[in-house]
Parts: C-alpha cells; sequence; structure tokens
C-alpha cells in the first residue's frame, strides 16, 4: 500500500468524444485486475478513513476493500464492497465521488484522491464477471414485508430484508422497475443491464414484483397493511419543479424528467411521446445540477441543433459532479453561468423562440452557507431556443393516502421518521426522497437500509452480539 508517491491518479479510459454523442453506451471502460490493484495500492490506509467516516453516506468498508484488492484478493473485496451497498457496482458510476468519498480522501491535497468510485464499480464489475455471488440464506422467518416503490431506496430496504431471511414483495406503478436508476439516468452513465442484473439477484433470493401497481389506486394501503408484518414507503420525490416564470406552461417547455424518462423509454422499445424530439433544435435546458447535466448531454445524443446550460450561479457552485460538468463541456454544450430566466418567449404564430434571461451575481450568504443569487438591472436579453427543459429540481407528488393513515408529515411534505426509519404509523417506515426531499441515490440506499435494519429488529427482535 501508500504506492501514491509512484503511482498517480487514473481515471477508467473514456471513449472519445466524436464516437460517444453518437449512442447511449456507458462512455467510460472500466478497470482490469491489474489496474485496479495498481490504483488501490495508492491507498494510505489512513488510522482514520476520511472517505468512509466523512464521505461515504454508506459508510462503506472502503479502506478494507481497497486492501483486499490490491492484495488481488477479489472476493474478499467483492464481498466487502457488497457488505454495506446494496449495489457498488452502481454507485460507483453515479455517486459526485468529488463530494463525497473522493472529496475527504487525505490525498486529494496534492497528490490525487484514490480513484474510489472506478475502483468500487470495477470490483463488482470483475467479481460478477468471475462468478462470485452474493450470500442470500433464502426466505427461512415467516416475515413478511411489503416495499412500495424499486428506486434505491426500495432496492436497498429490499436487499438487505432478503438478506435477513424475510420475504419482501414490491409494489411499483410503472411498467419497468428501478425508478430513478432506470428512466431518470441516461444509459451513457448508467447501462440499464446493471439494473436488470440487481432485479434478477433480488428475484432469486425471493423478491416478488409487482409492476404497474400504483398503492392507493391500483391497491390500497389497508391490503397491504393487512397482508404484511410491515410496509417500507420508497415513493421517491418526482414531480419536478418549474421557474416560475411567464410561459413556461407551453407545450414545448418539458420538465427534466418526462424528457428523460421519454427517451429512455424509446431507446428500451417502449411506448414514447414524438412532441419530446429535439431533434434539430435548439434546446436551452435551465439547471446546474445532474440532472441538467443528464438532460444536455442527452439532447446532443438526439441530435439537438446546440444545447445551452442556464445557471444562475458560477461553475464552482455547482451542486453537481464536476466530473458530468466536464463530459458536458467536452460534448459541445454551452454553459451560461450566472444568468436566470424570467419569461419563455413566444412568436406570433405560438411556437416557443427563445428564454429571456437576465445577468446574476453572487452577493453575501445567505442562512443556509450559500452566497445570494442577485439580479443585475438593465442586463435582460434573449437566449434563441426551440425547446426549453426544467431542470431545477424536484418536489413531493401529493399521496393522500398518507394523511388517510395519520402519517406525520414534515412542514415541506416529507414523511416524518426516527432514527430507524419507523413513521408514526406502528407497520410503516420511510425513506429515501419521500423522507429526506430530493437527494442522491446514495443517500436513498442508506436509508433504504436503515430501515431494513429497524423492520428486521422489530419484527425478529435485536441482533445476538
Amino acid at each position: 500500500m501508500q504506492g501514491f508517491i509512484d503511482t498517480t491518479r487514473e481515471e477508467p479510459e473514456k471513449q472519445d468524444v466524436n464516437l460517444r454523442i453518437r449512442s447511449f453506451e456507458e462512455i467510460y471502460r472500466f478497470f482490469s485486475n491489474r489496474t485496479v490493484a495498481r490504483q488501490a495500492e495508492r491507498c494510505v490506509q489512513c488510522g482514520d478513513p476520511f472517505c468512509t467516516t466523512l464521505g461515504c453516506p454508506l459508510n462503506n468498508h472502503i479502506p478494507q476493500w481497497l486492501e483486499a484488492i490490491a492484495e488481488k484478493d477479489l472476493e474478499k473485496a467483492f464481498l466487502l464492497s457488497n457488505e454495506t451497498s446494496p449495489f457498488p457496482e452502481i454507485l460507483g458510476r453515479i455517486c459526485p465521488h468529488n463530494r463525497l468519498c473522493e472529496g475527504a480522501c487525505t490525498l486529494d491535497d496534492g497528490y490525487g484522491a484514490i480513484s474510489i468510485g472506478a475502483i468500487e464499480a470495477s470490483i463488482t464489475d470483475l467479481g460478477f464477471a468471475a462468478g462470485y455471488t452474493l450470500p442470500f440464506p433464502g426466505i427461512s422467518t415467516g416475515k413478511r414485508v411489503a416495499v412500495v416503490g424499486s428506486g434505491p431506496a426500495g432496492m436497498s430496504c429490499a436487499h438487505f430484508l432478503l438478506r435477513a431471511g424475510i420475504a419482501v414483495e414490491m409494489f411499483e406503478r410503472s411498467d419497468q422497475p428501478g425508478g430513478l436508476l432506470t428512466y431518470g439516468i441516461p444509459g451513457f452513465k448508467l447501462d440499464k443491464e446493471l439494473i436488470r442484473r440487481r432485479f434478477d439477484i433480488l428475484t432469486q433470493a425471493g423478491l416478488k414484483l409487482h409492476l404497474n401497481t400504483a398503492i392507493g389506486s391500483d391497491k390500497p394501503l389497508q391490503k397491504l397493511l393487512d397482508s404484511f408484518d410491515a410496509v417500507f414507503l420508497g415513493l421517491g420525490c418526482t414531480s419536478g419543479k418549474r421557474a416560475g416564470i411567464p410561459g413556461e406552461d407551453h407545450p414545448q417547455v418539458f420538465l427534466a424528467m418526462e424528457f428523460l424518462t421519454n427517451v429512455q423509454r424509446r431507446l428500451a422499445g417502449l411506448s414514447w411521446m414524438e412532441r419530446f424530439g429535439v431533434l434539430g433544435k435548439r434546446v436551452v435546458v435551465v439547471g446546474g445540477g445532474d440532472t441538467a447535466m443528464d438532460c444536455v448531454r442527452t439532447a446532443v445524443r438526439e441530435g439537438a441543433e446546440s444545447v445551452v446550460c442556464l445557471y444562475r450561479r458560477d461553475a464552482a457552485n455547482m451542486p453537481g459532479s464536476s466530473k458530468e460538468f466536464h463530459n458536458a463541456a467536452e460534448e459541445g454544450v454551452q454553459f451560461m453561468f450566472t444568468e436566470a430566466p424570467k419569461r419563455i418567449v413566444i412568436g406570433e404564430d405560438g411556437e416557443l423562440v427563445g428564454i429571456d434571461a437576465i445577468r446574476t451575481r453572487l452577493g453575501e450568504p445567505d442562512t443556509d452557507g450559500r452566497r445570494r443569487v442577485e439580479e443585475i438591472p438593465g442586463s435582460e436579453h434573449c437566449v434563441a431556443a426551440d425547446v426549453v427543459i426544467m431542470a431545477l429540481g424536484f418536489d413531493h407528488e401529493p399521496q393522500p393516502f398518507l394523511r388517510d393513515f395519520a402519517i406525520e408529515l414534515e412542514r415541506w411534505g416529507n414523511i416524518r421518521t426516527d432514527e430507524n426509519g419507523a413513521t408514526s404509523h406502528p407497520k410503516i417506515f420511510a425513506g429515501g426522497d419521500c423522507q429526506r426531499g430530493a437527494d442522491l441515490a446514495v443517500t436513498a440506499a442508506l436509508d433504504g437500509r436503515r430501515a431494513a435494519l429497524g423492520i428486521i429488529e422489530r419484527l425478529l427482535g435485536p441482533a445476538t452480539p
């Protein structure tokens, strides 16, 4: 270990930009056995590993699986990585590592952080390729839990419940499982085969999956409460935010998720709507997070004439992954920083022709610590566009059954839970975006794991030392 003196940080090989913008295939080629071991050898094995304790929401055993793979013990690294994480090969691809584990790495200041995300993804890819399997015991407890929602929180909860021998039935309102991972994250970041493989593993472990089943309309929540020992709600946070500007109800103003979902459905050979096509059009995406980067990079691949990202802060204050910003810039996206939308411009023929924006500057920090955005008077101007996509985050979708069952909510509609994911209803647990607000897949995975452990303790009693 401690090979950082002789070995520099490496990123996975990236497909040439002129080739990758022509398809939705993953752009990275992850590490071989030799490369992953060489990169893991850079770890200094800190006495207090900030990558784990401060950087990773799941507190993954990062130093331990780095040491194992550096010693070329792939099976041990595979099992350690999959011990705390329900899908490390997915999170190794999509987490904003520069803000999490890698940002907390001791070597980040001066030597280049360990490429933790790429190593994490590579370990599980290589492990599955080598034929390794995950230790599920089979259904052995006589207890049954219903999981509502098949996104990251629901997948995580089901994973850890099945590992405890508890039967799980999952209810998903869509026609495909995976939630955000399936329809919200493009294939160039996350190959959909990885999601299918995880659901195959869960199904083999005993999961029963019910698609096209919305709780509250297709199936009453009371039926789940009558039939199962506990219910986990992983409903997500799916209602896209708008900018609150005139003209944004125009049919050529899309919400990010409806645009991304439509493209993913077409690519999967499912029904889709032609009105979301952007071929030959001038596209403006409003927002600066990872979802905005997904939209601009998707629009490039869909053949847009031009793609502009309009963001009210500067590049240093973008909330998403720096990797995704740099990839988008490489792919030809134009960035207009410190610009805020003011109105949608509609021509005499009723067609969208642009978006009026105003230049901004960053003022003093607000109560949340971020510098306030101030508009610069007299700086209004129009950005030409045929399509505008709003990527401004997500709100809770109203779920009337929550109040019907006296499930307490926080001020902004989040489901209130305790430290174990338990709600005010004695049989209902919750986690993910419906509980904490729109956030990362890794925090949803944490919530699902925490709730699963709470359910296990309630149904089976405390674990014996």
